[in-house]
């Protein structure tokens, strides 16, 4: 049943435009272009890994310096976030040069 093609499909049996939709599958299908793997991990990935790892280190590095455990956690989450976010902003600004400069070589 998951291998039925458009056609064949209950819900496209009485579509006038069933053919054309197969059509456009296929040709999407086809497309070629560069993989989007790096950008996924760039733009996903990686603040995520920012902040984790960030987080464990202002935790280990207030427990040193700050005595109640609520005000540890709060300064922590906020400093890991704040590191988060210039990450974030930091690879926008290298993305933008590297696209600016892209263009300009074409």
């Amino acid at each position: 049943m998951a291998a039925e093609t458009i056609t064949q499909q209950k819900f496209c049996r009485h579509c006038r435009q069933k053919h054309d939709c197969g059509e456009v599958y296929r040709h999407l299908g086809k497309a070629q272009g560069p993989s989007v793997a790096s950008k996924v991990v760039v733009a996903f990935l990686l603040p995520i890994m920012v902040f984790i790892a960030s987080l464990a280190v202002f935790e280990r590095v207030l427990a040193g310096v700050i005595d109640t455990k609520g005000l540890q956690t709060a300064l922590g989450f906020l400093l890991a976030l704040s590191a988060t976010a210039i990450c974030v902003m930091t690879t926008k600004a290298i993305n933008k040069r590297f696209n600016k400069n892209r263009t300009h070589r074409i």
